[in-house]
């Protein structure tokens, strides 16, 4: 009995010892490490751009299933020295599994200045809706960099079944005004454009008119297709800029200035 007991013991101190080695089910929303990810990085661009007249960012998207291109992205980002921060437009994770969002996190959290990323459309699939919200927050979000203000929207409507208000026209109002001392300029970030296949398009024309009634609209920017382009979707002179996946090795850079903005497309 003595070494019966002495056996179980004996197992249970393993088992404790080896509980790393555990690996859940792929959809289990287990969070290790940070959370709230977007909300500390708006800390600190908001920190960071207060008072700039003159501001530069990235933005970049689809990097779900190429992760040394991502790596080597930030590696070429990290070299330079004139960027403020980077918005990553969705699609972080392919099949909506919990650790691609956490691999995903754990790369762009070398970038040497911060980033936000949005939700895209393979970031809804499986728990992925739970493991975003629960690594990154809200996936409609805002914030203020120099005077620019930010509205960064989840326009995946196919993928929430159109029972959801997607886009959300009222975050959109709320956000006209919130806050609305503090800035004079306008980007609109989201990660499926107006026309898209995974956009609601039957209020594509409504949600433009709302985006060009904020003030000083500069432009808006999206991702999902996995190419670079830009349009002017609706011949109004608003132009859209998509960013590329991460398999072609390539980004946008914007610069804000009180004289206008500049864009420029960067490969590595």
């Amino acid at each position: 009995m003595k070494r019966q007991y002495t056996l179980y013991t004996l197992l249970w101190l393993l088992l404790l010892q080896s509980c790393d080695m555990i690996d859940y089910h792929p959809y289990d929303v287990r969070i290790d490490g940070e959370t709230e990810v977007n909300a500390h990085n708006i800390e600190q661009i908001e920190a960071a751009c207060r008072g700039k007249e003159t501001i530069r960012f990235v933005t970049m998207g689809d990097s779900q299933r190429w992760y040394d291109e991502t790596e080597d992205f930030v590696e070429h980002l990290n070299r330079r020295d004139d960027i403020d921060f980077v918005v990553h437009g969705g699609d972080m994770s392919d099949f909506g599994v919990t650790d691609e969002f956490l691999w995903q996190r754990n790369i762009m959290n070398k970038l040497n200045v911060p980033y936000v990323t949005l939700m895209g459309n393979h970031d809804c699939l499986g728990t992925g809706k739970e493991a975003y919200r629960a690594i990154f927050g809200d996936p409609n979000f805002s914030f203020i960099a120099g005077r620019v203000k930010f509205v960064c929207l989840n326009t995946n409507a196919i993928e929430f079944d159109y029972s959801h208000p997607i886009p959300d026209f009222q975050f959109m109002a709320d956000e006209a005004v919130s806050r609305r001392e503090e800035f004079d300029k306008t980007v609109f970030c989201m990660h499926v454009r107006p026309h898209a296949d995974e956009f609601n398009n039957n209020v594509a024309e409504v949600f433009h008119y709302v985006v060009t009634q904020y003030p000083g609209l500069q432009f808006c920017t999206a991702a999902h297709e996995h190419r670079q382009f830009e349009m002017d979707l609706f011949g109004d002179g608003v132009i859209y800029y998509m960013s590329d996946c991460m398999k072609h090795r390539n980004y946008n850079v914007f610069t804000i200035s009180p004289e206008g903005y500049e864009h420029e497309v960067v490969y590595y």
